[in-house]
């Protein structure tokens, strides 16, 4: 899926803001508002909402809902666009977006950073085109919502998948059972990316109702090893409607990297890691858990 040219503006505070000013998620659904640059956008995008460790971003999502008629034009939003030098991302205090869905019936894209106390709700939603969720640890719960959300004309969806010590409560099978359960008829870009188990998720996906039908294949910032690059090469050849593969930060050795480079399509292999061995055990790590 190729992502409309949006004008974006980002609403951030940093600590001195909230510390001593009093900044948070309720004043800054004011400062929005009230913002002559907004009536103009077609897409806002949420940085620090202050002390996002320790207050939710939930004054925000309520704000949107309340003010259903003034979001109106707002087709993409991304609530919680910060480094670690803002907030490490398994510190991020997410809400519930069950209201949102009703509120924002003219939105074509959300993206939600961090997944502590995240909530989606009863997620049914007809323009919604990308769905991306950027976290260390992805709870089993948000992965069931997902599983039977109602988004018929969605086209991508990106899920970080994370690591149990980080939120991550699911297996493998509660990953195949959402690509098995889901519907999404247009989906056209599927990631199942930053996991600890990249190379069994990457089978699982390969063997998922969406693989004839999607162009872009993301299953990058997780483990993928030989072992996962084998069966991509084995399966892909035999896929022509994949264009494009995305595997950055991965665990292939240079001669994998070669003979995925050497596809006929798109590839993306970029930051080769090595694994870390200690007293014979080896250690690999997804790109994004704390």
């Amino acid at each position: 899926m190729e992502s409309e040219s949006y004008r974006l503006k980002r609403y951030a505070y940093d600590y001195e803001q909230y510390e001593s000013e009093g900044k948070n998620a309720a004043t800054m659904i004011e400062n929005i508002l009230s913002d002559p640059e907004f009536t103009g956008l077609d897409g806002i995008v949420i940085g620090s909402w202050g002390g996002p460790w320790e207050e939710s971003c939930q004054p925000l999502i309520d704000g949107i809902a309340a003010h259903t008629d003034r979001f109106s034009h707002i087709k993409s939003l991304f609530v919680g666009d910060m480094d670690y030098e803002d907030c490490e991302v398994s510190w991020i205090m997410q809400g519930n977006y069950s209201k949102l869905w009703a509120a924002m019936p003219q939105l074509k894209e959300l993206t939600i950073k961090g997944s502590t106390d995240l909530a989606l709700g009863i997620t049914s939603h007809e323009n919604l085109e990308s769905l991306t969720i950027i976290c260390g640890g992805l709870p089993e719960s948000i992965i069931q919502e997902i599983q039977n959300a109602k988004l018929p004309n969605l086209k991508k969806l990106l899920l970080y998948i994370g690591v149990d010590y980080y939120g991550f409560d699911g297996d493998a099978d509660t990953i195949k059972q959402l690509l098995e359960n889901s519907d999404f008829p247009k989906l056209s870009y599927l990631g199942i990316a930053n996991s600890e188990m990249q190379d069994e998720l990457t089978e699982i996906v390969l063997d998922c109702k969406y693989i004839r039908q999607i162009h872009t294949l993301d299953l990058s910032c997780g483990t993928l090893t030989d072992k996962g690059g084998a069966l991509l090469l084995e399966r892909l050849p035999s896929l022509p409607n994949i264009k494009k593969l995305d595997v950055h930060y991965h665990y292939m050795t240079d001669d994998m990297e070669q003979k995925i480079s050497r596809l006929p399509i798109e590839t993306d292999i970029s930051e080769q890691c090595e694994a870390d061995e200690d007293d014979g055990d080896i250690f690999m790590i997804a790109m994004l858990t704390e």
